[in-house]
């Protein structure tokens, strides 16, 4: 009895509201950009090489992912030791099945 309630009040609150959305008038709330002058497309023009003779400067980053590379010693091991075969193949303990 619940869900049919539900289900009705679903239908006639969705009956209400797509009749207001259809009856809304199409505006466009951007106005039409004028076109820009001779002179602010040359600001646009050394602004743009600007900022890209801007971004050449920037080094490059050596490595993002090893940030403590320059505190390592170089005969230090760069990954953990993998764990024995012996360990993995080391026979299971208790039921096989629950």
């Amino acid at each position: 009895m619940k869900t049919l309630s539900v289900a009705m009040a679903v239908a006639l609150l969705a009956g209400w509201t797509a009749p207001s959305h259809a009856q809304m008038p199409n505006i466009n709330l951007l106005a039409d950009a004028p076109s820009k002058t001779p002179e602010e497309r040359e600001a646009d023009a050394a602004r743009e090489k600007a900022y890209k003779e801007t971004l050449k400067k920037i080094p490059d980053a050596k490595s993002a992912s090893d940030p403590w590379g320059g505190v390592r010693t170089a005969d230090a091991p760069k990954a953990p030791a993998a764990k024995s075969t012996a360990a993995a193949k080391k026979p299971k303990t208790g039921p096989s099945t629950y």
